[in-house]
């Protein structure tokens, strides 16, 4: 354990920061596996509306500096085809 009060602070603003970008990561892993499930029920507007939630998501979690802005874009990319693909 630190000593210095400077890296207690660290300690415990990491774990804020590592407990906050965990739960926006689980949001967004959810909001996929939404459209994913959508896409398997053969539910065209049912992913089309999952879709846009799952993008706003992702946007909202690369806005925030949890995901890569590149990681953001080949998520969207990904799902966005899936659903295009469905008949």
């Amino acid at each position: 354990m630190a000593n210095i009060k400077s890296a207690k602070k660290r300690i415990l603003t990491s774990q804020k920061r590592a407990a906050r970008n965990k739960s926006v990561r689980s949001g967004v892993k959810t909001s996929i596996k939404k459209v994913y499930a959508a896409i398997e029920s053969n539910d065209k507007s049912a992913a089309g509306d999952a879709l846009k939630a799952a993008i706003s998501t992702i946007e909202k979690a690369g806005s925030k500096g949890v995901y890569h802005k590149g990681n953001v874009s080949r998520k969207v990319s990904r799902l966005t085809k899936a659903v295009n693909k469905m008949n």
